[in-house]
């Protein structure tokens, strides 16, 4: 996180992993005055393409299907697929 040149607007650089995890952490702090920043984030974030999120489950292989919805905002049935995908590809 910086701050953009002298204002008071600040750039956050993340990737997809990292920003979950901010958000994660915003909302377990239970802070009302810090849910518009996890709101934001959330509205924010893109969504990732099947082939992203079969590379997320590649590189953890015991990632459950609520950890990848919770990580990638995917829906169940997007979970299932790409969890099925790298099973069959192996």
């Amino acid at each position: 996180m910086s701050r953009k040149g002298r204002s008071r607007n600040w750039i956050l650089i993340a990737d997809g992993a990292q920003i979950a995890k901010i958000i994660e952490q915003v909302d377990l702090a239970e802070q009302p005055s810090w849910h518009w920043f996890s709101s934001l984030l959330k509205e924010q974030r893109a969504k990732l393409t099947h082939e992203q999120i079969i590379d997320l489950v590649k590189r953890n292989p015991a990632i459950s299907t609520n950890q990848l919805i919770a990580l990638t905002d995917c829906t169940l049935a997007q979970a299932r697929k790409a969890l099925d995908d790298v099973e069959w590809m192996e």
